[in-house]
Parts: C-alpha cells; sequence; structure tokens
C-alpha cells in the first residue's frame, strides 16, 4: 500500500487522493466519521477521537497519524480498550505514520490518518 503524505489537508493512498481523514482497516479504505466524537470537541479544542468511533480494531497494532503538527487529541477511553484488547497503539504525526505504514503489508493495515493539524 502506497500511502503519501503531501502535507496538510489531503493524503494520498495508492494514487487517489483524499481531502479528509482516512481510516484503513486490512486494506480497506473509508473516511473518518468524527460525528461521534464532536461532542467533545470543546473541551480538547479540537473533534478528539473517542471510542465511540468505528476504529478498526482488526490487527494487533493501530497506527494513529495525529495530523502535520500530531495534534489530534486521542482520548483515554481510546487507549484504555486497545489495552482492554490486546492492541498496540501507535501514535505520530501523520507523515511518520506514512512512512512506518509503508512497511507494513496491506492486509495488516489498521490505521487512522487526520489530515490537518
Amino acid at each position: 500500500m502506497d500511502i503519501q503524505y503531501p502535507g496538510f489537508g489531503s493524503i494520498v493512498v495508492d494514487g487517489t487522493t483524499y481531502d479528509h481523514d482516512v481510516v484503513i482497516d486490512g486494506g480497506a479504505i473509508r473516511a473518518r466519521t468524527k460525528e461521534p466524537s464532536r461532542q467533545h470537541k470543546a473541551k480538547y479544542g479540537h473533534t478528539p477521537l473517542s471510542a465511540a468511533e468505528d476504529i478498526p480494531w482488526s490487527s494487533e497494532r493501530v497506527i494513529i497519524g495525529t495530523g502535520a503538527a500530531g495534534r489530534l487529541p486521542i482520548m483515554d477511553e481510546v487507549r484504555d480498550q486497545a489495552a482492554a484488547r490486546g492492541v498496540e497503539l501507535v501514535t505520530m504525526p501523520t507523515a511518520q505514520a506514512c512512512e512506518l505504514l509503508a512497511t507494513v503489508a496491506p492486509q495488516d493495515v489498521c490505521a487512522i490518518l487526520h489530515v490537518t493539524c
């Protein structure tokens, strides 16, 4: 899977450009649905990643690209769910996450990639 982060506001996966956050689950790509987390925006100053979202837990590791400056808030409940499921949660700025994802077989990719902040 070829994943490139050209910079703030977009991401390119296998030649297709997305101008929104994406979730990758075993090679399947979909838009991140932020609505379940929006209720927490005032507390964090940004819509965080909450456990109410559809997180791809189907792998032993979930990679979260936290944006250009690494500012995507990740709620403790997400970390708690990962620990309870025995899933390693790897968080880093999106550019670094894309570099890491380039080393993973497509069927093993579980990731949430934030394209702004």
